[in-house]
């Protein structure tokens, strides 16, 4: 076969430092733009992205290429860099890890929408909350003490 067709869609969770929430409203756009560039200079395609103070979510077209853990190091490392230099968030850090979902191309309206609402989703529901319902769903496996 001379040619490689895809079409993987993940979900990709993850949280600043000791989820504090330093993605200030102010900032949170340019960071989701910033964030943007780096996926697509990282040959993937972000199809929606959002969160709160203390976490991101984004759906994201990966390409098969490389690893994702690749992909969320780029994320990581330019995103910070950026909030430290443009935004003067000195103390701007991510979480070591995130939480990676697939996504079927059946369900990405749904997951795109859930992205944009976070603001009302977190009115009821805790990002502790919100990420065990998660793991719950995809039955990941999890250590209690890795949650906090």
């Amino acid at each position: 076969m001379p040619s490689t067709w895809s079409q993987v869609l993940l979900h990709i969770l993850c949280s600043t430092k000791s989820r504090t929430p330093s993605i200030e409203t102010d900032v949170a756009d340019d960071l989701y733009g910033f964030i943007g560039g780096i996926v697509r200079d990282e040959d993937d395609m972000l199809l929606a992205i959002g969160g709160m103070p203390d976490h991101v979510h984004m759906l994201v077209r990966w390409g098969t290429d490389k690893a994702i853990s690749e992909l969320m190091r780029h994320v990581k490392t330019r995103s910070s860099r950026w909030m430290h230099k443009s935004r003067g968030v000195s103390a701007f850090a991510w979480q070591v890890g995130y939480g990676v979902f697939s996504v079927s191309q059946s369900q990405a309206e749904g997951v795109k929408a859930y992205i944009r609402s976070q603001p009302e989703h977190h009115a009821k529901r805790s990002f502790r909350e919100e990420l065990v319902a998660l793991l719950k769903a995809h039955e990941v496996e999890y250590d209690e003490k890795y949650l906090d």
